[in-house]
């Protein structure tokens, strides 16, 4: 599968918006700090993202940045990680 690894990190004015981005991004990806999700995604899984995310923000007030780190298999990101570790997530099964 074609999937790039993401960090997504988000800046919502209001705090009913934000629980909602919240809320969203943890079915797309691994939470790592208060605002900041880390995603695997095919390209149908990042429009998906991109489209709803689109609808539940106000653009006059709230900011998202999506950085891609390029393919998840073979991502190698240099990250400088005080405290916790960082690890890139690795794609897993899905039991439904």
């Amino acid at each position: 599968m074609d999937e790039h690894l993401f960090i997504v990190t988000y800046d919502i004015g209001d705090p009913r918006r934000w629980r909602a981005v919240f809320n969203l991004m943890n079915g797309y990806g691994d939470w790592l700090q208060l605002s900041v999700f880390q995603c695997r995604l095919s390209r149908r899984r990042h429009a998906e993202m991109i489209a709803t995310l689109d609808e539940l923000i106000h653009h006059e007030e709230d900011h998202i940045l999506l950085l891609d780190l390029g393919p998840a298999d073979s991502v190698e990101p240099r990250v400088v990680s005080l405290g916790k570790h960082f690890k890139p997530v690795e794609r897993e099964p899905i039991i439904i």
